[in-house]
């Protein structure tokens, strides 16, 4: 997801400062400056934010399932603790993070690292933009798209129309679009972006 979207923030016209491991900064978009550094720590990366108005922490363990537990509170748990704590030291207004749709029946200690997440950043007062997807659909995801008839079924019936919409797949072009909408229309305060949202970005305000 963060080669598109830098893609794309390039392309409207954004400076874009991405953080990478040594020997990777060559995977980069061309006009990306590389900041080389450890996401899990603060002191590898923290004085070289600025300047920026903006940070987006998209790090996470690929291909979230339930076996993976512990490596969510290790990764994705630390990373953004890294992340908060370097973006408040940096004066950042605006921090958008990729969380998960909450309250969901599955993937609890997924959930439950995000929320953490989440709550970390509403802790320092920072503007904040929460994404929160469920699944999204790309390479090497495609399998749940042989759901999409039962999710049909389920968001016209009253008894399971909320949870099939906030549980709903989204397509990887819908994320990377809901990102960019988000870093160009910062919120005062926290916003919320749950899946209804990001399959009609461009209505965000």
């Amino acid at each position: 997801m963060g080669r598109p979207l830098i893609t794309q923030l390039l392309q409207r016209g954004h400076t874009v400062r991405a953080l990478v491991r040594a020997g990777s900064e060559g995977k980069l978009s061309a006009g990306c400056e590389a900041v080389a550094g450890d996401a899990l720590n603060k002191e590898s990366f923290d004085g070289k934010i600025q300047p920026a108005d903006t940070f987006v922490q998209l790090i996470g363990v690929a291909h979230p399932s339930p076996a993976k537990a512990a490596q969510f509170r290790r990764i994705d748990l630390v990373s953004v603790h890294a992340s908060v704590a370097a973006a408040t030291e940096a004066g950042i207004a605006h921090f958008v993070y990729l969380s998960v749709a909450q309250p969901a029946p599955t993937m609890r200690e997924y959930v439950a690292v995000r929320a953490e997440g989440e709550a970390m950043i509403r802790a320092t007062g920072m503007n904040a933009t929460f994404l929160r997807p469920w699944y999204v659909l790309g390479p090497g995801h495609w399998w749940p798209y042989a759901l999409v008839p039962v999710y049909w079924l389920c968001e016209r019936l009253p008894a399971t129309w909320d949870a099939a919409r906030r549980l709903g797949l989204v397509t990887l072009a819908q994320m990377v679009n809901a990102l960019v909408v988000a870093v160009e229309n910062p919120p005062t305060g926290v916003r919320i972006v749950d899946v209804p949202q990001i399959r009609a970005s461009r209505n965000l305000s």
